[in-house]
């Protein structure tokens, strides 16, 4: 049975609060065009993993930690009113490869430990305790808390930062509190897909629900169910066989993602054929 062992157990707690936490910070995360700072992120987390297990402590904290000091860092160096700027681009572009020259440095200092530094490359879902179980749902409870108070005002922020800040909403205080959402969904995606798959969580459900809907709460709903629903066929294809996990997952999320790709397409196809069917063939 596929809830047999309690490792599974674990495996479905921890992968459904990222799913939660992961599918909609990844819709704000997309529709601000931030994904490559969501990728520097993982890259950076990994630096804060390896510096983790060096001091003996649990891994999602240094992972938020050292996300957390590098979102603000990017922020400080290269934020514009809320969104990206080539000055943002050359931070992240800095901040991550000083990140991990770091992440280097910790490796070679905790050789030792090597094995489960590299283990957060590619995901260690399957080896979660129940401590992180707990850290894990804490941090994913915290992240939709304060996602659910700033939700309507970043959704402005994102949409057209210079007419909220017109409208006298703080931009450059949201932008930098979803820049630590970001990191702590990061911190916690990490258990499953790993630092070097952390797209398949946080771009690919809301990616794939931007392209079947333009409204943002549906939107939203759609990148949680699918985050969700990737996390669970992922798991449990992985149990049934010998792939990984994080390969299963990204695999399934960009299998949805080419299909509402395609519907998509289909489906201007056939709105187009019928105005031109209204207009009597003439396109007009």
């Amino acid at each position: 049975m596929l809830f047999a062992y309690h490792f599974m157990q674990n495996a479905f707690l921890a992968g459904t609060f990222i799913a939660l936490v992961a599918g909609p910070v990844g819709y704000f995360m997309v529709l601000r065009g931030q994904s490559f700072l969501g990728h520097s992120l993982a890259n950076v987390g990994f630096a804060g993993a390896a510096a983790a297990v060096l001091l003996g402590i649990s891994p999602v904290v240094g992972l938020f930690a050292f996300g957390s000091l590098a979102a603000v860092g990017i922020g400080a160096l290269g934020e514009r009113e809320g969104s990206l700027s080539v000055e943002s681009d050359i931070a992240i572009g800095t901040v991550l490869v000083f990140s991990l020259s770091l992440g280097l440095l910790f490796i070679r200092l905790a050789s030792s430990y090597a094995a489960n530094i590299y283990s957060f490359l590619f995901g260690t879902v399957l080896g979660i305790s129940d401590q992180d179980v707990q850290v894990i749902a804490l941090a994913a409870l915290i992240a939709l808390v304060v996602l659910a108070v700033i939700a309507r005002p970043l959704l402005f922020v994102s949409v057209d930062p210079a007419v909220a800040a017109a409208r006298g909403l703080p931009v450059r205080l949201l932008s930098y509190i979803f820049l630590l959402l970001l990191a702590l969904s990061v911190a916690v995606a990490v258990q499953v897909v790993g630092v070097l798959l952390i797209f398949a969580l946080l771009v690919t459900p809301a990616a794939t629900a931007q392209q079947l809907t333009a409204r943002p709460a549906v939107a939203i709903g759609l990148s949680l169910g699918l985050a969700l629903l990737v996390v669970w066929l992922g798991l449990s294809v992985a149990y049934f066989t010998d792939y990984p996990v994080g390969f299963v997952v990204t695999t399934i999320a960009f299998a949805f993602y080419l299909a509402a790709r395609a519907w998509r397409g289909g489906m201007s196809n056939v709105f187009r054929r019928m105005r031109v069917a209204r207009t009597g063939g003439s396109g007009r």
